[in-house]
């Protein structure tokens, strides 16, 4: 019986070593790995721009109307709204470029003057209907008529123009391609200062990019004056981008 349990406690034993010795050899690689000097490295951030002209218009149009009843205001504006859809339709504006961003009825109230210092309730004068349209405009040479048709049968609010591009994939892509060769031009420009080495690059990331407008007078906004349309200036999109790199030092 004896011998029974001195041989069950010498193979708990053994076991118990050979888990403590499994464990130890992962902690000793990793004791042996934080040893070893890190890798020298340097990161630096490049910047890059491509500007492009814009090819495509967002606008913004609202149609606003007032009447003593809210079904007197809302019918006033269905027929104005009406004829600017119909109008833009007809100058050209596809149904999937064409998107209602808002609607809305509210009570317009007056609010008497009191001599007593007292607040008398205000008075119910009438109702406001907005209905806003947003609008893509492809053809960009039409813009300026498009505008001023719209006014003309009834837009009365909004008018904000964003200019875009509909596929700015070729500006961001020179413009990454930029980035990057500013990154490596820090890069050469710092470690010969250092008198080191530039080795491998280790590690690209991309932060961001934008675009940004850049206002520039272009000879269209000449055309639409001419014409009596709204002159307009569509100017160019800037489109930037950050990377950060970083690099390995040799000696």
């Amino acid at each position: 019986m004896i011998h029974g349990t001195l041989g069950r406690r010498t193979g708990a034993s053994l076991f118990a070593l050979s888990l403590a010795l499994a464990a130890a050899v992962p902690l000793a690689a990793k004791a042996e790995e934080a040893a070893k000097p890190r890798e020298a490295t340097i990161i630096v951030t490049g910047e890059g721009t491509a500007e492009v002209a814009p090819d495509m218009a967002l606008v913004d149009l609202g149609v606003v109307k007032d009447a003593k009843t809210a079904r007197e205001a809302l019918d006033a504006n269905n027929k104005a709204m009406a004829e600017v859809l119909a109008a833009l339709k007809e100058a050209g504006i596809a149904e999937r470029d064409l998107q209602t961003s808002g609607f809305m009825i509210n009570p317009q109230y007056q609010y008497p003057q009191s001599s007593t210092g007292e607040n008398p309730p205000p008075i119910l004068t009438g109702f406001q209907v907005t209905n806003t349209v947003t609008l893509r405009v492809r053809d960009l040479a039409k813009l300026g008529e498009i505008m001023d048709k719209a006014v003309t049968l009834g837009a009365n609010q909004g008018g904000g123009i964003r200019f875009t591009n509909d596929k700015p994939e070729t500006a961001v892509s020179a413009a990454r391609k930029k980035a990057v060769e500013n990154a490596v031009a820090k890069a050469k420009e710092l470690t010969e200062a250092a008198g080191v080495d530039l080795g491998r690059v280790l590690e690209i990331s991309e932060t961001s990019y934008r675009a940004e407008p850049m206002p520039m007078m272009r000879a269209m906004a000449k055309d639409y004056a001419e014409g009596g349309a709204v002159p307009l200036a569509t100017g160019e999109n800037s489109y930037a981008v950050t990377v950060n790199v970083t690099f390995a030092l040799g000696k």
